[in-house]
């Protein structure tokens, strides 16, 4: 028996450089006794709550590997709803920091929330255009509402009347009477998509928000539901439905519509406000009092209304301004330019008569801002900013210090150094658009490629650039540190390879020597090299290029060694093992390629990603490497054996690139979802077997979760409704018998509603279904079967059927004296009814008849074609005989 390779499990260790995920909404939370200070945002699954006045992260509610679409903070400050990416709702107790209620429903993502005004409450819509109200103290759903076609954009409680409002991407905004769980009236006065709304002036106005510059103005009036005493009893309860019933869809709710008498509320448009922003509707919103309406798009400007009371409506109007009184309730306060496209806001009014807006921003920072109601003009003033957690764009490059203990990551704006143990951020500095890194030997400094052509020097000590040369006419796409530490090469667009050396200069501004940058030789190519890497003994040097190959040169004379090909793609990222002998690299083509170094011959090609592979490379000492793809999956591999050894997931976008500790205990990886995730090495064993068969299940799982009800489980429910039904039949029957008259049996509501319960399987799953399908259902089960073959119903089916079921279940068939009758039944009706079936006998002799003629047909036809063969052959040498003999 040979031996196993033993490898190790990496697992995830921590989350950081990430102040807020621009996926869902943030919102001010009650904390410690204070509101207006703490502020909840999503952090990919996470979801972080803020310090605004300190900058510092205070709680983490943690999730499990879905992200946090949606977000809602209760009435009383106690609890936050939050909504994933797979459609569950998970309730966390803020004092605690656990989830306490989980609510599964939706099938896609949530993508809003809101509680009723007493918390008691909870009303959820999805992708899945469906609107769901949960009962967060039973901790079960109420029922579901259907009827809009598109994602649920916004969903509104009303606090005086059991109604609810929602709007949709279909353009619709429906109201839902909750009594009775039906849609009673539809708003189509948008031409667009209906991305907001809110309520106002004691839920006597509604502002919607569309995919134009207007926000569009409803009169609402609650009118007393009028019933006409002499409707019949029937159309008095049409429409009404039981808790956890399907509701009516869309025909349904027009003809509520056509009846004036039985509507509720009645809306009516009395105006628009046009916005200063063309685009759409991005939030629109209020304070929890209703004093401020505030709206933005995707361009940076936040524009904020007062609403005014009756009292200031009159003042306004006393003072002879000619308005119509209806539309004269918001003042437009000055609209407020942002540093940056908001994704979301809150808004909070103090009790120091301050309104307080926090904005989450598409470049990964909260921003604060007070409102000074007092002042003539109020001007927002902005109180704090968090932005030191994380960059404000995409991490493009990373690496480790030599003593595994400082991480750098660079972005098109700053760079900054991490501490792995605490993951606080000990260093920002700001540079231009960072391609590649790497720490000079020493780990006193770093150098930058950027997207300009330049390399940066910065000094980690003082925090400063030292030294920045032109070296590239185009990007640095890769730089590689020499085995020997004396230097560096680059590679960049303007197809060139350049070499460098570190050496002392004296500084200007100082006595002592510092670091620079000598340029020494140069490597013209005729294509743009992408990546460059040196071999562990300082040989050779591989060069990765635009056409798609990987050149490798001898370092010393720079001539030309090995040629690899095989990429259909150009190779993006490559590395070289610690011994030389192998050269892996990955491509946009999404395949890894394993070759050796010595020959340039490719041991095997491995389909590695989804997407284009971004980043390769090695575990120290090992022949094993890492994989990081736009799959949003990073991938270990072995290439000594060619076998993947198991995917570290957790990014939710592209993954961008990777770097491994010198020890190769730990990995950090950065993502498209301006996350950055360090991976730690456990000494717990991996084995492949395992591993396999655990992804096996979970595929199977996931698989069966998207599927319907296993068939087996829908033959079970059918049977437990013919097992109820038929004890309540005999018991009606003695009632009768002992009344002496006839009185009609009832039919079971589900039988009244579907007409018939079917249960349909394919020929595929008949005999699955049957295996797990538990014996105390199978006497019920012939008995039906009897009955059904009498009646001469698909009568091929249920004698498959009937003979799987007696072939697994011999022994406690045949050991069971009440099912000897039944067999016997089966056994009389079962012939009779197959021997007069003469039409199914016919058509099976047909099929038989016409296999044996086509195989028959098939033999003969490849025998002709063997003759016809042969004789061409002996023609062509016969050809060749005369050819030899003229020559």
């Amino acid at each position: 028996m040979g031996l196993t390779r033993q490898y190790l499990r990496y697992e995830p260790a921590a989350l950081f450089g990430l102040v807020a995920s621009a996926r869902a909404a943030v919102a001010f939370v009650a904390l410690r006794g204070e509101r207006g200070r703490y502020v909840a945002v999503p952090a990919c699954e996470h979801v972080f709550v803020w310090d605004t006045r300190k900058g510092e992260k205070v709680l983490i509610l943690k999730g499990l590997k879905q992200e946090v679409s949606c977000l809602c903070p209760s009435p009383d400050g106690l609890h936050l709803a939050v909504g994933y990416e797979d459609g569950a709702v998970r309730v966390f107790n803020l004092l605690s920091g656990e989830s306490t209620v989980t609510f599964n429903g939706h099938r896609a993502a949530v993508t809003a929330l809101q509680y009723d005004h007493l918390g008691g409450r909870l009303v959820s819509g999805s992708k899945d255009t469906e609107v769901i109200v949960w009962d967060v103290i039973n901790e079960s759903g109420l029922y579901r509402l259907r009827g809009h076609k598109d994602v649920i954009t916004q969903v509104l409680f009303l606090k005086e009347k059991n109604l609810l409002v929602t709007c949709a991407k279909d353009t619709l905004v429906k109201w839902w009477d909750l009594d009775t769980q039906h849609c009673f009236k539809t708003l189509v006065g948008h031409r667009a998509e209906v991305w907001g709304m809110a309520l106002l002036s004691k839920e006597k106005r509604l502002i919607t928000g569309s995919a134009d510059s207007e926000l569009r103005v409803w009169d609402l009036t609650y009118i007393q539901e009028v019933q006409d005493p002499d409707e019949p009893e029937s159309k008095k309860s049409k429409g009404s439905s039981s808790p956890g019933a399907e509701e009516n869809t869309e025909d349904e709710t027009l003809e509520l519509d056509e009846h004036p008498e039985e509507r509720i509320v009645k809306c009516s448009k009395v105006g628009s406000i046009m916005r200063e922003g063309r685009d759409r509707v991005v939030t629109l919103g209020t304070d929890r009092m209703g004093k401020f309406l505030a709206c933005h798009g995707i361009d940076a400007v936040l524009e904020v209304f007062s609403v005014l009371s009756e009292e200031e409506i009159q003042k306004k109007l006393e003072k002879k301004m000619k308005k119509a009184r209806k539309k004269l309730f918001l003042i437009f306060d000055p609209s407020y330019i942002l540093s940056y496209c908001p994704v979301s806001f809150d808004l909070i009014l103090s009790p120091k008569g301050e309104l307080k807006m926090v904005l989450l921003l598409q470049n990964n920072v909260i921003e604060l801002y007070n409102l000074d109601l007092s002042a003539q003009v109020p001007q927002a003033v902005r109180v704090s900013r968090i932005t030191i957690g994380g960059h404000r764009s995409d991490v493009r490059t990373l690496a480790f210090s030599s003593d595994n203990i400082a991480i750098l990551s660079a972005a098109a704006e700053s760079v900054k150094i991490w501490n792995r143990s605490t993951l606080q951020c000990i260093r920002t500095m700001e540079c231009e658009y960072a391609l590649c890194s790497l720490f000079v030997p020493g780990d006193r400094q770093v150098i930058l490629g950027t997207k300009t052509g330049k390399l940066q020097l910065y000094d980690l000590a003082s925090g400063s650039l030292i030294e920045s040369l032109n070296a590239h006419d185009g990007a640095v796409w890769s730089i590689a540190l020499s085995p020997d530490q004396h230097g560096f090469v680059t590679g960049g667009a303007d197809k060139c390879v350049k070499f460098w050396e570190f050496e002392l200069v004296k500084d200007e501004s100082s006595v002592q020597k510092r670091l620079s940058m000598k340029h020494v030789r140069i490597l013209q190519l005729d294509e743009d090299v992408l990546c460059v890497r040196y071999s562990p003994n300082q040989k050779l040097l591989a060069v990765s290029l635009l056409d798609c190959t990987v050149k490798v040169f001898y370092v010393d004379t720079l001539k030309f060694f090995l040629s690899l090909y095989g990429h259909k793609l150009p190779v993006l990222c490559m590395d070289i093992c610690y011994d030389g002998t192998l050269i892996a690299t990955g491509s946009a083509d999404r395949n890894v390629k394993i070759w050796g170094l010595d020959f340039g011959d490719c041991h095997r090609s491995l389909f590695a990603h989804d997407d284009s592979v971004m980043y390769l490379q090695f575990v120290p000492k090992s022949h094993l490497f890492f994989t990081a793809g736009k799959d949003c999956k990073i991938k270990q591999w072995d290439a000594d054996k060619f076998e993947h050894i198991q995917t570290l997931e957790g990014h939710h976008q592209e993954v961008w690139c990777l770097a491994l500790s010198p020890s190769g205990d730990y990995v950090v990886s950065a993502s498209h979802d301006k996350s950055l995730r360090l991976w730690e090495r456990t000494r717990e064993p991996l084995i492949l077997e395992e591993e396999r068969e655990m992804q096996r299940e979970a595929e199977y799982e996931e698989s069966v979760a998207k599927e319907e009800q296993p068939v087996a489980e829908r033959i079970m429910e059918a049977l437990e409704l013919y097992r109820e039904e038929t004890a309540k039949l005999k018991e009606h029957n003695a009632i009768c018998k002992a009344a002496g008259k006839e009185v009609p049996f009832p039919v079971n509501p589900i039988l009244r509603a579907y007409g018939n319960i079917t249960v349909s399987a394919m020929s595929s799953e008949l005999e699955e279904s049957l295996l797990v399908l538990p014996f105390s259902y199978v006497p019920d089960l012939l008995r039906l079967f009897n009955e059904y073959i009498q009646l001469g119903s698909d009568v091929e089916l249920l004698c498959r059927a009937l003979l799987f079921l007696l072939k697994i279940h011999f022994g406690q068939i045949t050991g069971n004296q009440m099912l000897v009758t039944v067999i016997e039944n089966l056994k009389k009706t079962t012939i009779s009814r197959v021997s007069e079936d003469v039409l199914g006998f016919n058509m099976a002799g047909l099929q038989f008849l016409q296999r044996e003629i086509e195989a028959k047909e098939e033999v003969t036809f490849f025998a002709d074609a063997t003759e016809r063969f042969e004789e061409k052959k002996r023609k062509r040498k016969k050809k060749e005989k005369m050819i030899l003999a003229v020559l």
